[in-house]
């Protein structure tokens, strides 16, 4: 059987660039080069799109974009000859393309650009499509889809950052119903980058300030007293969900530093009732399907100290697939290995456009 031909794409113009360095470098060390013949394309922090042919390794120390092979690169938007096009000596080449997939954590990346591109270009992608990326990337949309699936979530509320400097009185007075601990989130962010706890008026203002440099819409949530728990979700139209796992962060919420670069615990299985985790797997299956989302997800939650109440925080629709990253780790649990769940997704990919 002739190889697939997939294309890897990794870094970007976004605050998650150094995490998508990190997620590439894994997953291509786990493609099953048996199955599919692979090509590394590199988007550089100013968007520049760059057919790379170096070592692995040189990926996630951040030096590859040096490499002296390399070449620029760009997709194609014929979807008479999908594929990517790479800058050569006497000309243009095409490299068709069976698949491709998007290592793109963040806005650029995850927020249906990239998806509605290959839309475009005719190839089939990794993970959600157009529609389903931007709703998830963007927390409002997300939690008003949420909302009207009656799937429980904290409670919330929104304002556009030009809102705030008009009025910043009668948002924070509006805010402040949801009572203190409060997290300030830019809508369309991920990693935790620019997300504050606020605990008084003043530290609400500073967590504002902050989260207004990521993003013009801003996301209010009550803080939880909970577990910090996540379900990873596989398929198109009949996915499935692994089994469930609890986070205990070092720091006092799981922000970036927590997630990527300290000693945060994992347990896998989470220390759950039976029957609170198989609440959590069917609400993560229910909340994927509510939003229309296809190959990929994870699904995290809050489970309320006081009641053991289920509360859906958000869903990631390209999460990390570094050596640490929970997604791989969740379906390994499971029973699915990385280069079989890489194989897995890469199929869904090609299954969802009739490939």
């Amino acid at each position: 059987m002739s190889k697939r031909s997939v294309a890897v794409l990794f870094g970007g113009n976004s605050s998650e660039y150094e995490v998508s360095l990190m997620s590439a470098a894994s997953v291509l060390s786990n493609i099953p080069t048996d199955r599919y013949q692979i090509h590394m394309v590199g988007i550089t922090k100013e968007g520049q799109w760059i057919y790379y042919t170096g070592p692995v390794d040189e990926i996630q120390s951040g030096v590859w974009c040096e490499h002296p092979d390399n070449r620029l690169a760009w997709i194609s938007p014929d979807s008479t000859a999908p594929g990517l096009m790479v800058a050569s000596t006497g000309g243009n080449r095409l490299i068709p393309l069976d698949v491709v997939f998007p290592v793109l954590h963040g806005k650029n990346g995850e927020d249906g650009s990239i998806q509605g591109l290959m839309q475009l270009a005719g190839i089939p992608c990794v993970g959600c499509s157009m529609a389903a990326s931007a709703v998830c990337m963007d927390k409002v949309y997300t939690n008003m889809v949420l909302d009207s699936a009656g799937i429980p979530q904290a409670k919330w509320d929104w304002c556009h950052v030009s809102d705030y400097r008009s009025s910043p009185r009668e948002i924070l007075d509006r805010v402040e119903k949801l009572g203190y601990p409060v997290f300030v989130k830019p809508a369309n962010a991920g990693s935790s980058v620019g997300v504050g706890k606020a605990k008084d008026r003043a530290s609400l203002k500073a967590c504002i300030q902050e989260a207004a440099k990521w993003d013009q819409k801003l996301l209010f949530e009550e803080g939880i007293d909970g577990i910090e728990v996540e379900c990873a979700v596989l398929g198109n139209q009949c996915p499935i969900a692994s089994v469930v796992g609890e986070i205990s962060p070092c720091n006092e919420f799981y922000d970036y530093e927590a997630k990527y670069e300290a000693d945060s615990q994992l347990f896998i299985p989470a220390r759950l009732p039976e029957e609170t985790s198989e609440l959590i797997r069917q609400t993560a299956v229910k909340a994927f399907r509510a939003l229309d989302c296809s190959g990929l997800a994870r699904v995290d939650f809050f489970v309320r100290r006081s009641d053991g109440a289920v509360l859906l925080n958000e869903p990631n629709t390209i999460p990390g697939f570094t050596s640490i990253s929970m997604y791989p780790k969740l379906f390994d649990a499971s029973g699915l290995p990385y280069p079989k769940l890489l194989d897995r997704l890469l199929g869904l990919a090609m299954e969802r456009t009739g490939r």
